[in-house]
């Protein structure tokens, strides 16, 4: 039956993903989303007519009651607002105004308000963990005023009875990507009911898998709402008070999404791009609705992009004087003194890894066209143009175009051979005249990485290859070497343990430098990264013992070897006649001792960058971060002396010498320069140019970047389950459909929510010049106070308001802002817009003069005060530390001084010294330890964490008298609980595995859903689309993967709602209570 329903859409030319639909409550027109605007159609299908046409993109419709009103959400100012139109059309109203996402759900049964979702702030007794994944309800005026808070805990798709008494939502538990099928775990959405008067919240659905979106039916005495109980998403039906459910749809392919339901009892709901209408009836089926759109684009398919900066990476051209960048996923020539730029390539794909011919008359780069990356070569065709900037004819050749993902080349240095990475895991060269290729590493050496992730480089020689070698089964890197004419097997030549890579040949192929951690500063957790030094190894004795040589040395073998030279003949001819092309000398590397003829050239271990040594070998240049941003640096690798040469303030960079290592040309940031090393001048290279975007082209060949992408990486066989490449179609037939990033970001959404797994979907933030953003003062308002101005409850410790000698008390009004009063129907954010970091005068009335005596009677207090605003980001930050600070007041009390409390935020390491700080210090001499784990978003930290909480106690140092401390010093050797929930991911999930498996405690809460993976997320090019899909699982013999497999708590303990709005922490109490018994 789904087939055929969906079978006549395909077979029309009608607009394809439409999105949002809503049915009014007449039944007679259904208001969507189409390309950013809201549209409306006939019920019966015909022409839809759009109702706005803003260039923000506006969504989510939602109908009064009495079909006259629609709300939507736009970001319109930089970020989604609640809006409300005519259903019949005309200018679009605002009705919030705070920075923060705000979504509408539905309007109040007298149509007066609208309510709608957002994570604004919580009320201050709220015990709820305070993040943004966890928004509040409101409710707001639709002709406009102050919004007021319904619910403190997060209610979607919220929808009130007809008298008002009850509110039906789904819950929302953390924030796993919205359009993840099929997954049965913690997080997935559940259908309550709140009862107003009661003030009681009452769980409906008992499905373990996704119920959401629910609407009450006319007579109320049952709902509809969307669940994958029946196996995929369907309409189904329940009465509120439980039971078991009736599905109303039967779709087998795709989920229903987005269910309305009109006053006659028509259900409406999109499916497969398309919109439905269906009667719940016996014998009913569900209903195409038929559209037509005649609208015209709101902007240009073709734009042209200016080219200026950005760039991703360069590559210098032998003769110095041009250079050649990606830019926007395109190759440009630009002239190194002049900044006259040429556009190379022309494709819609993206090109990586550009270099230069060793005769400088070609360019070879990696080029993802449709859906595969191939390696080609474009060359100048005419000799009168010398250089790829000025040339005015180029020709482009595909070198290595197959089946196969063919990235990463580079010319051999004599041109004849290439050497490229073939799909990401296996490196091959390129005889180019024979067009024969072998095969020099595979994946025994080197570990599959997402495209362009492999690193190597020719030995100028061209008869060896260093590389980044990847034992199979450890982590930490190593420096391999290889011959490049197939011959023998690769060589290990750190075999450190620790992290080592990116190798470069210095001294004509004598040696290589190469990063490593050895030295440097740990992170108190070992997988929170080091610091890295710059270390040599001499492949000859004569290039070692050159290196070892003093100043005073060096130069007097450099005077000697001077004389022995052949003077030149006093008679040469013609100066300008071609000189002998100086030849390599062939590299025979003495293997004997090789391991002893290693030397650090760094003299501090640091935040390093890219690195390089002149030819005389004397003095390196490296990138270092010591502070702020990477500078660069200088070595004198003779006298050792070290000095800063270019101050850059860079977030990182790379460097390359030109052909005679006169120069260093770096990339900072995405933009060029050239640096003269003898006294760092440093000149900017100008890269202008432009070239032409067909964005639904891009798209398109975006899409089939991640679909392929993930075909290829997706880190088990079976892909869960899902028929990926039966999936390709059914999702790339909406591309016409999409208008822009949001849209794009949900249909891949769409399609890697089929995969069933953790860290998947696709985000788009747009940027926006002067967005608005609400400052926040760092206070909690009292939402019952109904006059102008607003009332303090509670000054947030830390914050603007918290400053010696300002004494706010508790019920002081802020009564104006910069001289305006505050009105009371609008909310505090008006005021407050844009002015984070400036003064700003406050206008106060406090209850009673600080300092009056108890009970007295006074006149209240008014002053004016000036302050600065901070960012809601800086506020969310205090309003943990609050949260925090609570919760270890709390456990003190509770515990009666017993037990210490810690929280882990995320799995970094930050995060660990915060914990290993308080646990090894404040609560030193506790007795035990409540280790909260709840809305920790993952890292990299399990086997810190857990290998911290495992301690036992060997050794005491002690005396008769007195301990002065005992081994293990650096771990917790005492008991310990854990307090997890739904909301934990990735290294969180892992953790809370890891600590129930090894048996180091009790786990107290709610089931941690299984996201225990590797994320591989990864922006598509300019687009500002975020996406990802697992590359790399967690497995556990006996268990298998991880991802999908929910840790169940020993004790679980559900919060309630009501006890989080009143103060209490139900699932804290009970892991004091159950430690407590463990001490005792």
């Amino acid at each position: 039956m789904c087939a055929a329903a969906a079978a006549p859409l395909s077979a029309q030319s009608a607009p394809t993903w439409l999105r949002y639909p809503a049915i009014s409550p007449d039944g007679q027109t259904i208001a969507f989303t189409y390309k950013g605007d809201i549209y409306r159609v006939p019920a019966a299908g015909g022409a839809a007519v759009p109702l706005t046409t803003h260039e923000a993109h506006d969504t989510m419709p939602v109908w009064s009651r009495d079909g006259r009103t629609v709300a939507f959400a736009s970001d319109r100012f930089g970020n989604f607002d609640v809006f409300v139109m005519s259903a019949s059309g005309g200018p679009a109203r605002r009705l919030t105004f705070h920075s923060a996402s705000e979504l509408p759900y539905s309007f109040a049964p007298d149509d007066r308000s609208v309510l709608f979702g957002a994570a604004r702030q919580d009320i201050a007794a709220n015990r709820l963990f305070p993040t943004g994944s966890q928004p509040e309800l409101y409710r707001v005026p639709i002709d406009g005023g102050r919004a007021v808070q319904v619910l403190a805990t997060p209610a979607e798709d919220a929808r009130y009875s007809r008298d008002g008494r009850f509110l039906i939502y789904h819950d929302k538990k953390g924030g796993e990507n919205e359009w993840r099928k099929h997954h049965k775990s913690a997080i997935a959405r559940d259908i309550w009911v709140y009862d107003t008067q009661s003030g009681k919240h009452h769980i409906i659905t008992a499905f373990p898998g996704e119920d959401r979106s629910p609407v009450y039916a006319r007579d109320e005495k049952s709902f509809y709402y969307l669940s994958e109980e029946s196996g995929s998403f369907n309409v189904h039906r329940l009465s509120p008070g439980g039971g078991p459910s009736t599905p109303v749809t039967k779709f087998k392919t795709h989920p229903v999404r987005f269910l309305s339901l009109a006053d006659d009892g028509t259900l409406c709901f999109g499916y497969d791009g398309a919109i439905y209408t269906q009667r719940d009836a016996a014998g009913a089926e569900p209903r195409l609705v038929p559209v037509t759109l005649a609208a015209d684009l709101r902007s240009n398919n073709e734009i042209v992009v200016p080219v200026s900066g950005g760039a991703r990476e360069f590559a210098v051209a032998p003769s110095g004087k041009e250079i050649a960048v990606v830019v926007r996923g395109g190759v440009f020539a630009a002239s190194v003194d002049g900044g006259v730029t040429k556009r190379i390539t022309t494709s819609l794909g993206q090109e990586t890894s550009v270099s230069f011919s060793p005769d400088g008359n070609a360019l070879v780069y990696a080029s993802e066209r449709d859906g595969k990356w191939g390696i080609y070569e474009t060359r100048r065709t005419r000799a009168e143009e010398p250089y790829f900037y000025a040339s005015t004819v180029l020709k482009e050749t595909p070198l290595i175009v197959n089946e196969r993902q063919n990235t990463q080349p580079a010319y051999s240095p004599d041109g004849k051979e290439l050497a490229f990475v073939e799909d990401r895991a296996t490196l091959k060269v390129l005889n180019i005249a024979s067009k024969e290729t072998r095969t020099l590493l595979t994946a025994k050496e080197l570990a599959p990485s997402g495209d362009g992730g492999q690193y190597y480089q020719w030995s100028p020689d061209g008869r060896w290859i260093l590389f980044d070698l990847s034992v199979p089964g450890f982590a930490p890197g190593e420096i391999g070497l290889v011959k490049a004419d197939g011959s023998g097997k690769a060589v290990d030549l750190t075999e450190s343990g620790f992290d080592d890579g990116r190798a470069k040949w210095i001294l004509g192929g004598q040696a290589m430098i190469w990063a490593s951690n050895r030295d440097g500063l740990k992170a108190a957790a070992w997988s929170g990264g080091a610091q890295n030094d710059v270390y040599a190894l001499f492949f000859t004795r004569d290039a070692w013992d050159r290196f070892r040589l003093t100043k005073e040395e060096a130069a007097l073998l450099k005077e000697i070897e001077e004389k022995k030279k052949p003077e030149a003949p006093k008679d040469k001819k013609e100066p300008a006649e071609k000189e002998k092309k100086e030849e390599v000398k062939p590299l025979e590397i003495d293997w004997g001792g090789l391991p002893l003829r290693k030397a650090r050239l760094t003299i501090h271990s640091s935040s390093l960058g890219d690195a390089l040594v002149n030819k005389d070998g004397d003095t390196l240049y490296y990138l270092a971060r010591f502070e702020k941003g990477m500078n660069l640096w200088t070595t004198n690798l003779k006298t050792r002396e070290t000095k800063m040469l270019v101050t850059l303030n860079a977030n990182g960079g790379r460097m390359a010498w030109d052909k005679e290592q006169k120069s260093i040309f770096l990339l900072a940031d995405g933009a060029l320069s050239k640096i003269d090393p003898s006294g760092g001048k440093r000149d900017m290279i100008g890269v202008k140019g432009e070239m032409t975007v067909d964005l639904a082209a891009e798209r398109a060949a975006q899409f089939e970047h991640v679909w392929r992408k993930t075909l290829e990486t997706f880190y088990t066989a079976g892909f869960h389950g899902a028929d990926w490449k039966a999936l390709k179609p059914v999702y790339q037939k909406h591309l016409p459909g999409v208008g822009n990033g949001y849209e794009f970001a949900e249909l891949l959404s769409e399609m890697l929510g089929e995969l069933n797994v953790s860290h998947s979907g696709a985000r788009y933030g747009r940027s926006m010049e002067n967005a608005d953003e609400t400052a926040s003062l760092g206070a909690f308002y009292d939402p019952a106070h109904a006059g102008p101005g607003v009332k303090i409850v509670e000054v947030i410790a830390g914050g603007p308001l918290d400053k010696a000698g300002l004494d706010i008390a508790p019920g002081t009004v802020i009564e104006a802002i910069d001289g305006e009063p505050i009105a009371a129907d609008k909310d505090l954010e008006h005021y407050l817009n844009r002015k984070a970091g400036k003064n700003v005068l406050l206008a106060l009335t406090s209850p009673a003069p600080a300092g009056a005596a108890k009970g007295a009677t006074a006149a209240p207090f008014k002053r004016d005060i000036a302050v600065k605003p901070i960012p809601s980001r800086e506020e969310s930050g205090l309003l943990y530390r609050r949260w925090v600070l609570r919760n270890q007041a709390e456990v003190e009390k509770l515990s009666g001084g017993k037990l210490g409390y810690i929280h882990i935020p995320g799995m970094s390491d930050s995060a660990f010294r915060s914990a290993y700080e308080e646990a090894m210090g404040k609560f030193a001499g506790k007795a035990g330890l409540v280790v909260d784990t709840r809305f920790n978003g993952g890292g990299d930290l399990v086997a810190d964490l857990d290998m911290f909480l495992s301690g036992k106690r060997f050794f005491d140092y002690t005396t008769d008298a007195r301990s002065n401390g005992f081994e293990p010093n650096f771990r917790w050797t005492k008991p310990s609980i854990s307090i997890v929930g739904e909301a934990q991911y990735s290294d969180g999930h892992c953790y809370a595995f890891a600590y129930q498996f090894l048996k180091l405690g009790k786990l107290v809460g709610m089931p941690v859903p299984g996201t225990c993976s590797f994320a591989g997320w990864e922006m598509l090019g300019e687009s500002g689309v975020r996406w990802g899909v697992v590359p790399l699982g967690v497995k556990v013999d006996g268990i298998g993967y991880l991802d999908n497999h929910q840790t169940e708590p020993d004790i679980k303990v559900m919060n309630t709602k009501e006890a989080v709005v009143s103060g209490r922490d139900e699932q804290l109490e009970a892991a004091v209570a159950e430690l407590l018994k463990e001490i005792k």
